[in-house]
């Protein structure tokens, strides 16, 4: 005869059930509000952040399948409620590692997520495919992604990964939501369809403000933003609040998109940044006796990069030329990046995935040191802090 399962039998299982948005387990951000047992039956009171949750079939799908999962269970129910507005302010506080304020936390001495503003000289390079494909490949090869969709006046980047639903607000804090396992923040998802942005300066930097320290990104790998094409307000914003972002610039061969794309990357003089490296895109259309057609030029990926590492007085790589690809192009309409399209793999058939798959790899698996941090060694009952 099987036994009934206990509370704790019961909550153990609810610690496998984990928010879609928030990615905690609900029993760690205060939702599991009652746990019922009779009879084999177990009935189970969660507690949504706001009314309407967009995931609530989610989670009450997981819940019956965890908790049913244990022996002894003949049947679940999920009742659902909502949270106080006290509820929700312990949730944000929690959220925020007991913060009073809103603040940015790439910025925190003890942060250790990469972050790459993607920018370009020129409109139509592709830098948004870019940042779309890499995000989504970092995401499939286990790294923890965000990109903030940067590009005020041309956002695609919910287009471009799929994104369906518009962020949850929680008195105050946005919770994004995820496509293809990435965290995804746009001004897009704020705005009227089809309607215009008409924003200047302090709007800009606002904007920018919010995404990065009202956004709740969880414990990121990698975050990436889709900068608007030259050098304007955005890219002065994101100097100013990320000034440890890492830049990468996405050019074509051509040598007029080439050349403005210099100036792009040489702004990392003024702002004391690093480029990371260049990737050119729309490189060559491969044909079928396997030669190249290069129908904008050669040579632009190559010479942004030795331009830059000449000026610079460091090595920028140029990490990649991507072909002319038609699955580029209909992964970005679709919603699904060809980085993943294989059942979260790049297509085999697709070059350029290939190539795109492989700059995530490098850019996502770069070594982080640890100098100039405080570590805490303990040893028997003492404890000391040393900075390396």
């Amino acid at each position: 005869m099987a036994t009934t399962p206990t509370q704790d039998q019961v909550r153990r299982a609810l610690s496998r059930v984990i928010d879609p948005e928030l990615r905690r387990p609900i029993t760690d951000l205060g939702m599991v509000e009652s746990v019922e047992i009779e009879d084999g039956v177990v009935t189970v009171g969660v507690l949504l952040t706001v009314a309407g949750c967009p995931l609530k079939d989610t989670i009450t799908a997981d819940t019956r399948r965890e908790v049913g999962a244990l022996e002894g269970v003949s049947g679940v129910e999920v009742r659902l409620g909502v949270m106080t507005d006290e509820q929700r302010a312990e949730l944000r506080a929690r959220l925020r590692g007991g913060a009073a304020e809103p603040e940015i936390p790439f910025t925190k001495p003890g942060s250790l997520t990469r972050v790459y503003a993607v920018t370009s000289g020129k409109g139509g390079v592709g830098k948004s495919s870019v940042t779309a494909n890499l995000a989504a490949a970092m995401a499939a090869q286990g790294l923890s992604v965000g990109v903030v969709d940067a590009d005020i006046y041309g956002f695609s980047i919910p287009r471009m990964l799929g994104v369906e639903r518009v962020p949850t607000q929680l008195d105050g804090m946005i919770v994004p939501p995820v496509a293809h396992g990435v965290k995804v923040i746009s001004i897009g998802m704020f705005v009227e369809d089809k309607q215009p942005v008409i924003w200047r300066g302090p709007m800009l930097h606002r904007a920018v403000q919010q995404f990065l320290s009202d956004v709740f990104w969880g414990d990121l790998d990698v975050l990436l933003l889709d900068l608007p094409p030259g050098t304007g307000d955005v890219t002065i914003s994101v100097a100013q609040l990320l000034p440890g972002a890492e830049i990468l610039v996405v050019t074509t061969p051509q040598t007029a998109a080439a050349e403005v794309a210099e100036r792009t990357g040489l702004i990392a003089v003024q702002t004391k940044q690093k480029v990371v490296g260049v990737v050119e895109n729309m490189s060559y259309l491969p044909q079928p006796d396997g030669s190249r057609l290069e129908i904008f030029g050669s040579g632009g990926g190559l010479a942004v990069s030795r331009s830059l590492s000449t000026a610079l007085g460091y090595e920028v790589p140029l990490l990649a030329r991507l072909p002319l690809d038609i699955a580029l192009r209909e992964g970005s309409d679709a919603g699904v990046p060809v980085t993943v399209a294989a059942d979260g793999a790049p297509a085999a058939d697709a070059p350029a995935a290939l190539a795109l798959a492989d700059v995530a790899r490098r850019l996502g698996h770069v070594q982080r040191g640890l100098s100039g941090m405080k570590l805490t060694m303990e040893i028997g009952r003492a404890s000391c802090r040393e900075r390396v």
